[in-house]
């Protein structure tokens, strides 16, 4: 898929319902989960959207493995990105998943919870050393005990915001907030000073902006939504407070990533959150934004950013276990990653990679000051977003969020109703 940081989660796993007669994992066709046999056979490998652009990068890796472990062979599958989620779900139902397969978390839980997906503390525990804590742990899923997928690439971002409207509110241009109240605080001036006109921020509170304030968003089970605590409804509440400030921008309820991006670009917007990408953009179509373009870090109260993870799965039912591990594996080892990562703005999920001169060496340029900001961040970040969390949640709280912005509901009530409908939700999954 496209590895920008808006998109990098964008496809929807709701439509992920496997049939009945995907779920269980005992049926006696199942593959073995013994790793630890001669590595043979012809396997087969599936990405999401990245034939396009990455045909030799992905043809130089299988050339790489087969040489390896002579006696294998990979065949490569590319799927679109539209679709993708759908066409896992016929592959479950059908028993036609391929062997390796490219997930993002979301994609991978029904997979899971289906018994399609090889548990790596058991048949790969060896590995887990090789990863960052927070990628590994990315590829859990509540309820369950175990890990389904290899980490494969991260990417993060920071908060780009506008000096120049940051100076006509009166405020310093380079000491932008760092914390939630500072944001508040600054946000209120901004709208106050501006007459309505310029607003701080232009998207509503999203799950994940949920976690970064702190608030818990699941039971410890993994079997109910609790981001309708006390401080998720601090937060919504001031969310109302910017809304009716016109601190937040009066199209936020309606809101996409890229038409927040647009907010910002003509400058009716002081701060977006985006990556390293975003610079080039900046410079060809808005040169005076980015004449006075500053960066800063994600705003958090839990000392962690949020991240962006993609996995590598292995079939369950594979009939070459060994070779499906470790082509899973190779994918995602550090050398493959580190090569991967120089092709385009992602960052790699290994121990230890991140530490490269290439995400620490300043170099004078914007783009590099971003990277390096972005990997530092990366080390100690997590997924907020809950593996479980699927697009028709994201919808539920969306719509009650809008409903508490507008006055129709108290926060309290709209995070209860959407808490509600998430765990609704959640039970259907089964």
């Amino acid at each position: 898929m496209h590895l920008t940081r808006r998109t990098f989660a964008a496809v929807a796993a709701a439509a992920l319902l496997l049939p009945l007669s995907a779920c269980g994992s005992g049926d006696d066709d199942g593959g073995s989960t013994d790793a630890s046999g001669k590595v043979s056979g012809d396997i087969t490998f599936q990405t999401w959207n990245l034939r396009a652009n990455f045909k030799d990068y992905f043809e130089g890796v299988i050339a790489g493995f087969e040489k390896k472990y002579p006696g294998t062979h990979v065949k490569w599958i590319d799927q679109p990105a539209e679709g993708y989620a759908d066409k896992l779900s016929a592959d479950a139902g059908g028993g036609t998943l391929p062997d390796v397969v490219n997930v993002s978390p979301d994609l991978l839980a029904p997979l899971a919870k289906a018994g399609l997906a090889l548990d790596l503390d058991k048949a790969a525990g060896k590995y887990k050393s090789e990863y960052l804590q927070g990628a590994w742990t990315g590829h859990q899923v509540p309820g369950m005990s175990g890990t389904y997928a290899f980490p494969w690439y991260l990417n993060t971002g920071p908060l780009f915001y506008n000096k120049s409207l940051f100076e006509k509110a009166g405020l310093n241009p380079d000491q932008p907030p760092k914390t939630y109240d500072e944001l508040f605080a600054d946000a209120l001036r901004m709208a106050k000073q501006s007459g309505g006109k310029v607003a701080t921020l232009a998207n509503v509170p999203t799950v994940e902006d949920f976690g970064r304030y702190g608030v818990p968003l699941m039971n410890e089970q993994g079997t109910g939504f609790a981001f309708n605590d006390p401080k998720g409804v601090r937060l919504l509440t001031k969310y109302k407070e910017l809304f009716d400030a016109k601190a937040l921008d009066t199209q936020a309820l309606t809101a996409t990533p890229e038409s927040s991006g647009k907010k910002f670009l003509t400058e009716a917007v002081a701060m977006n959150p985006g990556s390293a990408l975003d610079l080039g953009n900046f410079k060809k179509n808005a040169p005076n934004l980015y004449k006075n373009i500053g960066i800063t870090d994600q705003i958090t109260s839990t000392g962690h950013v949020n991240m962006y993870v993609m996995g590598v799965m292995v079939n369950s039912r594979t009939k070459h276990t060994p070779a499906a591990v470790a082509f899973a594996h190779y994918v995602t080892d550090a050398e493959n990653q580190m090569s991967f990562a120089k092709k385009v703005a992602i960052f790699p999920s290994t121990a230890g990679s991140l530490d490269d001169p290439y995400f620490t060496k300043e170099d004078g340029t914007d783009e590099t000051r971003v990277r390096i900001a972005a990997a530092k961040s990366l080390k100690n970040a997590v997924n907020y977003t809950p593996v479980l969390f699927s697009e028709q949640m994201k919808t539920a709280l969306r719509n009650e969020v809008a409903r508490a912005l507008q006055g129709k509901e108290s926060p309290k009530t709209a995070l209860d109703n959407a808490v509600k409908a998430c765990d609704r939700l959640l039970q259907q999954q089964g």
